[in-house]
């Protein structure tokens, strides 16, 4: 009795990430492979009312994740065991990740130049990190999730550029220089205090 109730509660909780992870990436995915119904969305509704529902709903997706996530962690269905080396790999590939991430956003780097999209590639960075430093059921459906929509999201952003005819600056050494270490200090703020706070785990090794 005890272990049926246990299977009920972990595919309901199953049931969260996953439904989480649909409407999360399913709005997010909107823009990316389906333009043109973005638009018409957008102008029937209004900018404002679009906004506001894209909001609505990415928030309740990511609700939904947090949710789903954090309830398998107490009873955790495992597929493989990391090795503990794979936690210091994983470490550094989040330190790239950072700094793509800060790629993003500072102008006239040389990152955003050749990379066109450096928040997808921070984002496939990331989680192909916590594939690797975890490995359960719930890990490799949020993770692999968000690897899969990032390489999708990534080289249809790079088809669209090529197509559009879209070049940018060269960037600069300075702005180079202010990303890297803007993204050193996030990465290190986050990992030493954030990422135990937030998520309850010491990415440290």
């Amino acid at each position: 009795m005890l272990a049926r109730l246990v299977s009920y509660i972990g595919k309901i909780v199953m049931s969260l990430l996953i439904i989480g992870l649909v409407t999360f990436m399913g709005m997010h995915s909107i823009a990316l492979f389906a333009p043109g119904a973005r638009e018409n969305l957008r102008n029937k509704l209004g900018a404002g009312a679009w906004h506001g529902l894209y909001s609505v709903v990415s928030i309740a997706g990511l609700v939904l994740i947090v949710m789903g996530y954090a309830d398998s962690r107490l009873n955790p269905i495992w597929l493989w065991m990391p090795p503990a080396g794979l936690r210091h790999l994983a470490l550094l590939l989040t330190l790239v990740a950072f700094v793509l991430l800060a790629a993003s956003y500072v102008p006239g780097n040389r990152i955003k130049s050749r990379l066109g999209h450096p928040m997808y590639a921070s984002v496939k960075v990331w989680a192909f990190a916590h594939l690797l430093a975890n490995g359960s059921l719930a890990d490799v459906l949020l993770f692999g999730s968000f690897l899969a929509w990032a390489i999708a999201g990534f080289a249809v952003s790079r088809r669209r550029d090529r197509l559009a005819g879209i070049q940018r600056a060269a960037g600069t050494v300075k702005a180079d220089v202010i990303t890297v270490v803007v993204g050193l200090v996030s990465w290190a703020i986050f990992a030493m205090f954030l990422h135990t706070l937030l998520i309850g785990v010491s990415p440290m090794p």
